[in-house]
């Protein structure tokens, strides 16, 4: 009869991982739901103050730009006066679709916190005992991170796209009619996206720890990388300099920021190895 082979000390199973990770999931999902049914209760405002709120030429962003063209003398030039479309639903069950996307985009959202610890829980047995120190921190930079790429996405990215595919035209005969669900799902790219895209620090960090990315792969890519990121600046943004600069600035300080984390990791990990 066979001997029953045991697990060394500390040691976690292939099946262990994946009943750890199952775990994971669900947990992660609980968090979600919670979030979720907090915003189901405040869908009204969400809806009429915060995703539709780009829809109004007076809409905050619109006025700081007003007020920016008359301090820099540009008269009305970039100036909102007003929206020219019509937000429609064409299926029958749009409208409970998009609540159903917003409670969830919106769940994951105000969770992100949470999502992250049990992230960290999950990895944490892999790390040091002076990294697994480290997850207060390492919690709370992300998520400021998260929260800062949401609101930018929300309050330069989305008014930014919005005002730019109302008034483009290829001709005065086409009326502009948005479907809600293409409406809601350029929100909810523009968001989460701009979310990510502000992690990037965190992740550089992680990579260049795990020796696949270096300060020199991102100096050396960084021209490339601002070229991109100008691309995206003009493509959301009305064609004027100033509404692609401010676009443009905290996604390279974003970028500039991550080539900083890498070195600093890289410097660190010299002065570890001796």
């Amino acid at each position: 009869m066979a001997k029953k082979v045991k697990q060394p000390k500390g040691e976690m199973s292939f099946m262990g991982h994946l009943e750890e990770l199952r775990w994971l999931l669900v947990k992660c999902t609980i968090g979600v739901l919670i979030g979720a049914t907090i915003t189901f209760f405040l869908s009204d405002y969400i809806f009429d103050t915060i995703i539709f709120g780009p829809v109004s030429p007076n809409f905050i962003t619109y006025r700081f730009f007003c007020d920016l063209s008359h301090h820099l003398g540009f008269a009305d030039s970039i100036c909102v006066t007003e929206m020219s479309f019509i937000i429609q639903n064409t299926e029958m069950e749009g409208q409970v679709n998009i609540l159903i996307w917003m409670c969830v985009v919106s769940g994951f959202i105000l969770s992100f916190p949470y999502i992250l610890l049990q992230l960290w829980n999950f990895i944490s047995p892999a790390l040091y005992e002076k990294e697994r120190k480290n997850a207060a921190k390492f919690i709370f930079i992300s998520s400021i991170l998260f929260f800062l790429g949401v609101l930018f996405g929300y309050f330069v990215v989305v008014p930014m796209s919005v005002n730019f595919f109302a008034t483009f035209k290829v001709s005065s005969v086409v009326k502009n009619q948005f479907d809600i669900e293409s409406y809601i799902g350029m929100i909810k790219t523009s968001i989460l996206a701009s979310g990510l895209y502000f992690e990037l620090p965190i992740i550089i960090y992680f990579l260049t720890k795990l020796g696949l990315v270096t300060p020199h792969f991102l100096r050396k890519y960084r021209k490339y990388g601002i070229v991109i990121i100008l691309i995206i600046a003009a493509i959301v943004t009305p064609p004027d300099v100033v509404s692609q600069v401010i676009v443009a600035i905290p996604m390279l300080l974003i970028y500039e920021m991550s080539i900083f984390i890498s070195a600093y990791v890289v410097r660190k990990q010299k002065k570890e190895n001796g």
